[in-house]
């Protein structure tokens, strides 16, 4: 009898990170990085990078997220913004509304919000952009 081979789901594209924040940190305020960041403990305020950035399963970010991309495992209570790509990971739950080019959700996710996807994340957000940068974004002719 030949044993049955087990189907796993795709596993999930996770970059090494090049800073981690710990499971015994808690950091309140704004987080800018460049490159990637990894949470495993909690973190409220703002997070803002053109950079990754994973929120481990265990972690907890209150806070609004403008980032590159994103992989979620943990807790997120806030609006994310990601210009590329995010993932929500089975363990993961999001509580706020959710912006992104792409965006991959996997089952057993918990999400609360609106979800909006962005067809050129280069372009002006007339509902959220200041006046100055709404006429410059307009051509004169």
């Amino acid at each position: 009898m030949k044993a049955k081979r087990k189907t796993e789901e795709p596993k999930p594209t996770v970059p090494r990170t090049a800073t981690r924040l710990g499971r015994n940190v808690s950091l309140k305020g704004t987080l800018r990085f460049r490159d990637s960041v990894r949470v495993s403990g909690r973190l409220e305020g703002e997070i803002i990078s053109d950079g990754f950035l994973y929120v481990e399963e265990g972690a907890e970010v209150r806070a609004d997220v403008r980032v590159g991309s994103a992989v979620i495992a943990g807790v997120v209570r806030g609006n994310i913004h990601a210009a590329d790509s995010l993932e929500m990971l089975p363990s993961g739950k999001i509580y706020g509304n959710v912006r992104a080019a792409k965006l991959r959700i996997a089952d057993g996710v918990v999400f609360e919000g609106k979800c909006e996807m962005i067809k050129n994340p280069n372009s002006v957000d007339i509902f959220s952009a200041p006046v100055d940068q709404l006429k410059a974004s307009v051509p004169r002719v």
